[in-house]
């Protein structure tokens, strides 16, 4: 029997049954145009990409692709010149609590404790939860980046992979939406790197919210990712590739190195970047 589906904003409809649109964000013919004396440079142009609930995508590219522009339009950081984003459905118009985002440099207050720094925001958007609520939740996510000990150190005290673990209890404590994570461990040692890529993982397993995460690391996109879109190299970048990676979740790093298909996977995404 054929099966018609109509596509609507919210949705789709086969054979009159509703099903909720299984897509969280939805980017369409995005552009991002910075003017300059000589004209305007394209950075981003005609880029289309279609993220699902609960997905894990990490984003690779030469410097200067685009990326952290992107990242940073869907963050409603960076106004868009044309096309459009939306989470759910619902355009994005500037910064909201349903977008969540890990910088590189996590960007604490220095003079406020590890507690404090996750309590701003948790504060604004559990308004209506009680003190002590609030606390629980702030504490509840130090305690999953292992910061148990930390809780009452000022950010200025703390290492730069523990000021990073602050930044990661901080984001998944405001329940976003959608987390955007800009090379989160780009400038830690590679063993603070593999520490907080499990940490971050691991948090992520247990609360689905769909992810992207720009990444210069091939074997870092291998891991954390269940798609890696693959940008092409400026000016007017757009998506080049897109590779599924098809690993069992949870992953351990072990498995994914043993595993048949991974340096398949990896060998894939350094050709298209090699060209």
């Amino acid at each position: 029997m054929q099966t018609t589906t109509i596509a609507s904003k919210t949705g789709t409809s086969e054979n009159g049954i509703f099903y909720p649109s299984k897509v969280m964000l939805d980017l369409a013919k995005l552009k991002k145009v910075y003017p300059t004396p000589k004209g305007d440079y394209v950075v981003l142009e005609d880029l289309n990409l279609q993220i699902m609930k609960e997905e894990f995508v990490t984003i690779i590219g030469h410097s200067g692709c685009g990326k952290t522009t992107m990242l940073s339009m869907i963050a409603g950081l960076n106004p868009i010149s044309g096309g459009n984003i939306a989470v759910l459905g619902n355009p994005v118009k500037g910064p909201g609590p349903d977008r969540g985002v890990i910088f590189q440099s996590p960007s604490l207050m220095p003079w406020m404790t590890a507690l404090q720094n996750v309590l701003l925001g948790v504060n604004q958007v559990f308004s209506h939860a009680t003190k002590t609520q609030r606390r629980d939740i702030a504490k509840y996510y130090l305690h999953k980046v292992g910061l148990d000990g930390a809780f009452d150190k000022k950010a200025s005290e703390l290492s730069q992979g523990m000021q990073q673990r602050v930044g990661i209890a901080r984001a998944f404590a405001l329940k976003p939406k959608v987390l955007l994570l800009d090379e989160p461990f780009g400038m830690l040692d590679s063993l603070t790197r593999g520490e907080l890529q499990d940490i971050l993982i691991e948090i992520w397993n247990k609360e689905k919210i769909t992810a992207v995460m720009i990444t210069h690391d091939v074997d870092e996109a291998i891991f954390l990712a269940d798609r890696v879109v693959m940008m092409t190299s400026g000016p007017k970048a757009k998506i080049g590739d897109i590779l599924d990676i098809n690993f069992e979740r949870p992953r351990t790093r072990k498995s994914v190195l043993e595993h048949d298909d991974y340096y398949t996977y990896r060998k894939h995404l350094i050709d298209f970047l090699e060209h």
